[in-house]
């Protein structure tokens, strides 16, 4: 186990900086001076050298990434070229909204997708096998942002059950969970119909296998065998899939923070990325693929822990 941690942490490693190599180049491909974007057409050529020079891009790529990388080896993302605060403070205050809100999202889907599948895989080809496989693939077909126009237009302004904007007062606990309702809800949605399909595929595999049989033999409850014995099984590629159901949550709660002008990393870096503000793109990314990596790597880690054959596969 601890050769499969080693091995799968190196991977991680690998993994942020081929992401962050990538990106950079993505960058500097874009058309268009940054300088300008920033300054403004009025600039003259010595603000725009100066900028240049304060940004670090009067030197090639390649020297411009690695001294991205050592800075990031000291824990410096850079500054803000606009208010001179540092990335890593602009990053971590809007962080734990954006975590909040995965977070929010994934466990509403865990608790509904789970027994949706297992209920599902438990009445194999019922109307409610059925029913239950048409929401889902029409949960995960509809996109996150169109989820959230649609809340938003129903729950806030139609209903006004819900409030519409924001994250609520800080400190009243009951009004940040109002305004997280709605942002959670579209963020999760896609993911209920992802574990529903995928809990269900594991239910039907496992429940075909030999001790499953041995133990209806011995005249169990349903309930028992689905939980106790089949689903302790089942459950194996769910975990690996929700490492992944959280790194994707980050990227569409870009559009939850947006429709529902909630402050958050994937605000942060929308709205860097329209104003050219490398620094706070190369930081607010870097952290986000960091999130995504370690997401996917403890659940390797914990599904690895629960069947050894996967520690034999890296």
């Amino acid at each position: 186990m601890l050769a499969y941690m080693i091995n799968r942490t190196g991977l991680a490693i690998l993994i942020v900086v081929v992401a962050m190599t990538l990106l950079y180049g993505m960058i500097h491909a874009v058309p268009g001076d940054p300088a300008n974007v920033i300054l403004g057409p009025r600039a003259t050529p010595e603000m725009k050298l100066d900028l240049e020079k304060r940004m670090g891009l009067d030197k090639p790529v390649a020297v411009q990434l690695v001294t991205f990388f050592a800075n990031v080896a000291t824990g410096d993302l850079g500054v803000d070229v606009f208010t001179n605060q540092t990335v890593s403070s602009l990053v971590f205050e809007m962080l734990p909204h954006t975590l909040y809100l995965v977070f929010a999202g994934i466990i509403w889907a865990i608790l509904l997708g789970i027994p949706m599948g297992c209920y599902s895989a438990i009445r194999r080809n019922s109307f409610m096998d059925k029913f239950i496989g048409v929401i889902s693939v029409g949960s995960i077909a509809i996109p996150s942002f169109v989820v959230a126009l649609y809340a938003l237009l129903l729950f806030a302004v139609k209903l006004q059950w819900l409030p519409a904007i924001g994250v609520g007062e800080a400190g009243n606990y009951k009004d940040m969970i109002l305004h997280l309702i709605l942002p959670a809800f579209s963020v999760g949605l896609g993911w209920v119909g992802y574990i529903a399909r995928m809990v269900r595929a594991s239910m039907l595999e496992v429940l075909g296998e030999s001790h499953i049989r041995t133990v209806k033999a011995f005249g169990l409850p349903q309930r028992m065998i689905t939980f106790r014995y089949a689903l302790r099984l089942a459950i194996l590629p769910t975990i690996t899939i929700l490492g992944v159901g959280i790194g994707r949550m980050i990227s569409n709660a870009v559009f939850a923070e947006i429709v529902f002008a909630r402050p958050g990393i994937g605000k942060l870096i929308f709205d860097a990325v329209v104003t050219r503000n490398y620094p706070v793109v190369m930081g607010s990314v870097l952290i986000s693929t960091v999130l995504f990596v370690a997401a996917t790597t403890i659940a390797d880690f914990v599904a690895a822990m629960f069947d050894p054959r996967i520690r034999k596969n890296l």
